[in-house]
């Protein structure tokens, strides 16, 4: 770990949140950071991350004759692969529909039980248990028109893959709300104990993110990192409940992430027992091969190793009317909230 020495050694602290990184560039927070404190954004928007592979799959499983109604999260409808995104094909004739979660898609497979309806489950830890539910309420209730093509992932693989390169500058983790809530704030403990970081779980207010730097710097001030937690409703352990709905449908499995390649561990795919509701297998659905925009600096983003800025089509190509990489498509991607509030730095003015 690196001391703080006035200025002289950058401390470079790594959200893995795209609602703190969203928070971050809404309420200026960067511009209260005194010399020498960095926040740089990781891999915590899960739209951003999904493999464009997954996309390609989505677009062709929207694309094949049986007409299947393909329910979506409302980022992922843009996310370009390589023959195009799925609003693309919805213009050409495709039922691509947004929903806010897994329960609206599977409300979609009841109201239409002549039409298959296959949900994308995208998301980390936050929004899996949700997939997992409506996957154990389908089969309580014989919905046999209801499939999931999964992405989601874990957090903390990623984590892990960020420090294990020897290039890194990540002097700490400012780790995710949402996320911590359902699998605790012990669940950075060997992240700790391997690399010697601090990784601190905050909300989402300005307060809460401030108290979570404070706390970070406070470890490193003492050269004692820990996993804690200021924001009370996390509990050590996690939600038990949420684990052990994961546990029962979904398995550990090595995932492609943009920016970060594969990751052995760092995805969740259903266990034997659930394959029947496998839109992959239950359709035939091949693997593409990944695929980025030419020129998009997403993945650099993600690992941390170019702030969006330092992109060439940032704000000229790449803006939120017209997005280049879904890093500027996402509602909580870098990008998307260094164009809308950090674009121009903000003046700030004495009071009184």
């Amino acid at each position: 770990m690196r001391p703080i020495q006035d200025g002289h050694t950058n401390l470079h602290v790594m959200e893995v949140c795209g609602t703190h990184t969203m928070a971050i560039a809404a309420h200026g927070l960067r511009t209260l950071l005194p010399q020498g404190l960095e926040l740089i954004s990781g891999p915590g928007c899960p739209v951003c991350v999904s493999d464009s592979a997954y996309v390609d799959q989505a677009v062709l499983l929207s694309q094949l004759p049986i007409r299947a109604i393909v329910a979506t999260y409302g980022d992922m409808v843009r996310v370009p692969g390589s023959t195009g995104s799925l609003a693309q094909a919805r213009s050409a004739g495709a039922d691509v529909r947004v929903v806010m979660g897994a329960s609206a898609a599977l409300d979609l497979a009841r109201a239409n039980p002549r039409r298959q309806v296959v949900f994308l489950g995208v998301g980390f830890e936050t929004t899996a248990p949700g997939t997992a539910l409506a996957l154990q309420q389908a089969r309580r209730e014989g919905i046999g028109n209801f499939s999931v093509l999964t992405a989601h992932k874990t957090i903390i693989p990623a984590m892990e893959a960020l420090l294990a390169d020897l290039d890194n500058s990540i002097d700490a983790f400012l780790c995710p709300g949402h996320v911590s809530v359902i699998i605790g704030s012990d669940a950075y403990k060997p992240l700790v104990e391997r690399f010697g970081r601090p990784c601190v779980v905050a909300g989402f207010e300005p307060g809460q993110i401030l108290m979570g730097l404070v706390e970070i710097l406070t470890q490193l001030r003492d050269h004692r990192p820990r996993a804690s937690s200021v924001y009370g409703v996390v509990r050590p352990e996690g939600n038990p409940t949420a684990r052990a709905v994961l546990e029962e449908v979904f398995q550990p499995a090595e995932a492609v992430w943009r920016g970060l390649g594969s990751i052995p561990g760092s995805g969740l795919e259903l266990r034997p027992a659930w394959q029947d509701f496998n839109a992959a297998q239950r359709f035939g659905l091949p693997k593409p091969r990944s695929f980025d925009p030419p020129g998009c600096r997403c993945g650099e983003v993600i690992r941390g190793r170019r702030r969006p800025a330092e992109c060439s089509l940032f704000g000229k190509r790449c803006r939120p009317t017209q997005p280049v990489g879904p890093c500027m498509i996402s509602s909580e991607g870098a990008c998307a909230a260094a164009y809308r509030y950090e674009r121009v730095k903000p003046t700030i003015r004495a009071v009184g």
